[in-house]
């Protein structure tokens, strides 16, 4: 594999497309065309037809996905109903923590309406990495952004939540001498 040249391979139009959508996935920030060009030859692509379910909750993570065309819904179980947390179109990814380990997925997704998704399997993202010590520290670093990003929104909600009821409580105690001076 030395000698394969895969800048040779990229004069498909449709391979140049998935280069740049790779390009500009937030998780491959950084990397450069070359290792770009080496993470395309890693990753491969299948079609879901709408409504087919691509991962259900509890399934262990194999893979990262990125929709090149459609819609992609992820979705929560809750009392027996689904929690929708995501509408993903082209560009997107989901499924990253899978490049950690094979845990349970924390949600499922869907295919809202056709999709073409290119795939990387964590085997093939460790075949890819290995030897190629920047690229693996430049998807790493992207990735603990991601997951940085993850954990602040959901302080941030908590933070929300937490603080609404006690700015009820201290309009509601503010209030109440006034309603005193009232009566």
């Amino acid at each position: 594999m030395k000698n394969w040249h895969w800048h040779k391979w990229l004069t498909d139009p449709e391979q140049r497309r998935r280069l740049q959508l790779l390009a500009e996935v937030p998780l491959f920030a950084g990397l450069n065309r070359r290792h770009l060009g080496k993470l395309l030859v890693k990753v491969f692509e299948k079609e879901y037809r709408a409504g087919e379910i691509i991962f259900r909750e509890g399934d262990p993570g194999k893979a990262l996905f990125i929709v090149l065309d459609g819609k992609v819904s992820i979705a929560r179980g809750a009392d027996g109903s689904e929690k929708p947390l995501a509408l993903l179109g082209p560009g997107a990814y989901f499924g990253e923590l899978a490049l950690i380990d094979d845990q349970p997925r924390f949600a499922g997704a869907r295919a809202d309406e056709d999709s073409l998704l290119l795939i990387l399997y964590k085997s093939h993202f460790d075949d890819l990495i290995e030897g190629q010590k920047a690229l693996a520290i430049k998807v790493m670093e992207n990735l603990l952004k991601t997951l940085a990003g993850y954990v602040r929104s959901e302080q941030s909600r908590g933070s929300h939540r937490a603080a609404k009821p006690a700015a009820v409580s201290i309009s509601e105690s503010a209030a109440m001498p006034a309603e005193r001076t009232r009566r």
